[in-house]
Formats: C-alpha cells, sequence, structure tokens
C-alpha cells in the first residue's frame, strides 16, 4: 500500500484586491504522514499547555496577542521533524491582470496544489487534503468539486496520481484540529510580507518555520516552498530575500 499523507491548508490575509484590502494573500499547507498523525496531536496539546489554554481549545494565531507567544508558536512547530510547510504568496500589488476575487484564490489554490503532488509523488505517497471552513465569500463543496473537476482537464503542472481520487474536504479548525497548526504557519508567513500601520514587517516567525519549509534537492525555495506570484522578475526583485531561505 501506498504511503499516505494529509495536507492541511489555510489562509492568511485578505483574498481581495481593492485598494483597502491587504497586500498579500497566503495560502499555506502542512503535511503530516498518517504515521505521524499522534505525533501532530501531542505537539498541539503541549502548545495548549504552553500558552496556557484549556485543553481541547481551538488555537488561532490571532489570539495570540504577545510577540513572545507567536515566537513560541512558530518556533515548536519548525522544530518538529514530521511536519513539511509549503506556501503560495500572492504578491497583490504585483498583479497586472483582471480576475475575479473567486479566480484569484482558486489560481492561488492551484497553485498549492501543484507543489502538494509534486511532495507525494516525490514521497511515493498519496495524499489527500484538507481546506479550512472558507468564507469571503462560502466555498462550497460542490464548488471545490467542480474546480478539481476543471482543473484534471487543464494544462496544469498537477500530479493527480498522487492525489486521493476523492478529492479536498473543507472543516472548521475545531473539528479537524492539524487545521490549526495550518493557520499558525500561514500567519506566520503573512507577517513576514504584510507592513504593519507603521510600515514594519516581522521575519522573525517565518524564519522559525524555515527548517520545515518544502525544499526539492537544489530545487529553489521559491519553487516549492514559498512560491511567489506573479513570478515576474519583478516581484523577485521586490522580495530578494525570500531566496535566502
Amino acid at each position: 500500500m501506498a504511503r499516505k499523507l494529509h495536507a492541511f491548508i489555510d489562509e492568511a490575509g485578505v483574498r481581495s484586491r481593492s485598494k483597502a484590502s491587504s497586500d498579500h494573500f497566503v495560502m499555506t499547507a502542512v503535511v503530516v504522514g498518517d504515521q505521524d498523525l499522534p505525533l501532530a496531536a501531542q505537539f498541539l496539546a503541549q502548545i495548549r499547555i504552553d500558552l496556557g489554554r484549556r485543553p481541547g481549545d481551538t488555537i488561532h494565531w490571532v489570539a495570540l496577542k504577545k510577540h513572545e507567544q507567536r515566537v513560541h508558536a512558530a518556533k515548536s512547530l519548525g522544530s518538529q521533524p514530521w511536519v513539511t510547510i509549503s506556501n503560495v504568496v500572492a504578491c497583490k500589488r504585483h498583479l497586472t491582470n483582471h480576475i475575479t476575487d473567486s479566480q484569484f484564490y482558486l489560481y492561488t489554490f492551484r497553485y498549492l496544489l501543484e507543489r502538494l503532488s509534486w511532495f507525494a509523488r516525490d514521497s511515493q505517497a498519496t495524499l489527500s487534503y484538507t481546506l479550512a471552513h472558507i468564507t469571503r465569500p462560502q466555498m462550497t463543496l460542490g464548488e471545490l468539486r467542480q474546480y478539481e473537476a476543471a482543473l484534471q482537464v487543464m494544462p496544469t503542472s498537477i500530479e493527480w496520481g498522487a492525489l486521493d481520487p476523492k478529492g479536498g474536504r473543507i472543516e472548521q479548525p475545531n473539528k479537524v484540529e492539524m487545521l490549526q497548526c495550518a493557520d499558525l504557519a500561514a500567519s506566520a508567513t503573512f507577517r513576514a510580507f504584510e507592513p504593519d500601520q507603521f510600515g514594519n514587517t516581522e521575519q522573525r516567525y517565518l524564519g522559525e518555520l524555515r527548517p520545515r519549509l518544502y525544499r526539492r534537492g537544489n530545487g529553489a525555495i521559491t519553487s516549492y516552498g514559498m512560491k511567489l506570484h506573479p513570478g515576474e522578475s519583478s516581484t523577485k526583485a521586490a522580495y530578494r530575500w525570500v531566496a535566502a531561505l
């Protein structure tokens, strides 16, 4: 039997491309082997203890108000040998094509699904994936199935043979707790790109996740664990520090 992998996907930032929205939108997957799910559960249980939460509490990045709490959460996740993290970062002010917000979200998801399928293929595994409940606007399971079907007839780089043929799921983080790890990873990544009200970014959190970012041999981190789009030279020039991760 093929090895089984599970990807848990969440997002950070606003998918809208209005002038008032965030400059970046991040979609992140944390990938865990089937045999390592108990270790992942133990990790979350310990994080709750560390942060003074009750057993079973849902961990949300936005609820971690102190810098040291966020550093600890990112550092703890980044030290777990059982997890692999892949991000797609949409640098919205560099996008020039005119697509709807929903199409923009799906395009970002396509990039991430490609990378997840490559990781599963290289691992000789079958990967299933679960997305955190999607709002603004809500995405239904039926719409996800329609998009998966559309992707299968499009000229993408997705390795469909490495993905669970049943397709993805949509769940709440309080029901599938590993989505809470995806929330931590997505938000930590977002803070490295998105400036605060004073124009400052915080790369420390992402730096703590660096050991677990998806790398394929000597391939560029921007091709696998930290995909930027659009992939133009101007985008890469604006975020030169990413290539050094």
